[in-house]
């Protein structure tokens, strides 16, 4: 691989931001307000503490692994074997190809109604051109849709910070908007029972920073490079979210949020705002959702290649281009079923499943460092505060996916339990050895 087909870590960053930086804090930071009230600010903050771990975590495994495209199915394969490898890699899988179609809905919902055009005819045609643009962007490499990102999200945390700029003046220059609004509700049930219900609702506006980590092999300075990257964009997400989450407090007070699409243009609605700053916001939501989608797409793709490297999957998903270094296969995949997503129905249930199977990545990535740290395995970067940080990581997911709706759980369950049932009779068909391990000598 040539040193012009290498990434800057500035650039991997912007694909990770991408891919955090998406419809979450444009559509589910009213959520969280409404769930918290003023609290929502530490719901944020928690979770962005949760995420800086982890983002450590998959800093140390990444450094570990540089060559491995499947993220945290990689790791978790390496480190835990072929069958959580399978179930773990199943489920990022999924999660991500379905929040292709749930996040380009979002663009076209966005699209359309800033064309005046009517959001319940045209926004799944707007989705899907928008999945068939952005399918062939990546055909042409990763280092073209890598910079097409960092355009994307640079746009975007212009925009929000625009949108911080307005409150702060605001708060400044009006007697009756001030910091004071920040502090002017709470939830009505619970305040802890609140900041955990916001922190589930919010959990995935910071999903996709390991979107990164199927680049490494990619960026400019090898670990210590991927290292900047990833930590980069998990901190500057956590400082954009509590500025733009203290903007919506400063324009409205929490106790007049409501659950709804689109808070941000709630806010500014509220506080009387120019409508030259909604145009913004809306122009702001669509690069937003189509870099998210352009970042999912990317992962996605990469990570059903790595399985059928690994032979979990078919060899059909092993098809590579390596002089766009793109799994076109995968990229086809991927785009098909973020395109049948659209058409699923009930969008909120399909993304809760999603959300189900990273938050179970994320768990299994506090094993993935416990096992090598343990076999001694000489990673580059080495993440601090072992073994406390990665068992703190395990019991706060664990006490999330305890939060999750009922429905997400009782059909995340199954699915893994009919992962392990195609497991075990695939390893059956090919008449593999049992494998005994002594838990207890």
């Amino acid at each position: 691989m040539s040193k012009n087909d290498m990434i800057s870590p500035a650039v991997a960053a912007a694909v990770g931001l991408g891919a955090i930086i998406g419809a979450g804090i444009f559509v589910l930071s009213g959520t969280a307000i409404a769930l918290a009230g003023t609290y929502a600010i530490a719901a944020f903050a928690l979770v962005g503490a949760l995420a800086f771990i982890i983002a450590l975590e998959l800093g140390e495994l990444g450094s570990l692994l540089p060559n491995v495209k499947g993220a945290s199915y990689s790791y978790t394969y390496k480190a835990l074997g072929s069958e959580l490898g399978f179930i773990t890699g199943i489920l990022r899988y999924m999660a991500l190809a379905t929040a292709i179609g749930a996040i380009a809905l979002g663009f076209g919902s966005y699209l359309a109604s800033f064309l005046g055009m009517a959001v319940s005819v045209y926004a799944i045609p707007f989705a899907i051109a928008l999945i068939v643009i952005l399918s062939i962007v990546n055909m042409f490499g990763v280092k073209k849709a890598a910079n097409l990102d960092f355009g994307l999200v640079a746009i975007k945390i212009t925009v929000l910070l625009i949108f911080v700029a307005f409150a702060m003046y605001l708060a400044f220059s009006n007697t009756s908007i001030g910091f004071s609004n920040i502090f002017a509700g709470s939830p009505g049930n619970n305040i802890i029972e609140g900041i955990f219900a916001a922190s589930v609702a919010v959990f995935f506006s910071y999903s996709g920073f390991q979107s990164i980590s199927t680049l490494t092999d990619r960026i400019k300075g090898g670990a210590k490079g991927y290292v900047q990257a990833i930590m980069g964009a998990v901190v500057i997400s956590i400082v954009l979210y509590l500025l733009v989450v203290t903007a919506m407090l400063i324009l409205l007070p929490a106790s007049q949020y409501k659950i709804a699409a689109d808070p941000l243009s709630y806010a500014l609605s509220a506080s009387h705002a120019p409508s030259w700053l909604f145009a913004v916001v809306d122009i702001g939501a669509m690069v937003a959702t189509a870099s998210a989608t352009l970042a999912m797409i990317l992962t996605a793709s990469r990570s059903l290649y790595q399985m059928s490297v690994d032979e979990l999957l078919p060899k059909y998903f092993r098809k590579y281009n390596s002089k766009t270094d793109t799994a076109e296969n995968g990229i086809l995949l991927s785009a098909i079923i973020g395109i049948l997503v659209l058409f699923a129905g009930n969008i909120y249930t399909i993304a809760a499943i999603a959300n189900f199977g990273l938050m179970f990545n994320y768990m299994i990535i506090g094993f993935d460092i416990i096992h090598f740290r343990r076999n001694k395995a000489d990673a580059p970067f080495k993440m601090p505060g072992y073994p406390y940080l990665p068992v703190i990581s395990i019991v706060l997911i664990l006490v999330m996916l305890a939060g999750m709706p009922n429905e997400a759980l009782v059909i995340g369950s199954a699915t893994i339990m009919l992962l392990i049932a195609i497991y075990y009779t695939l390893r059956e068909v090919d008449r593999k050895k049992v494998v005994h391990v002594r838990l207890f000598k």
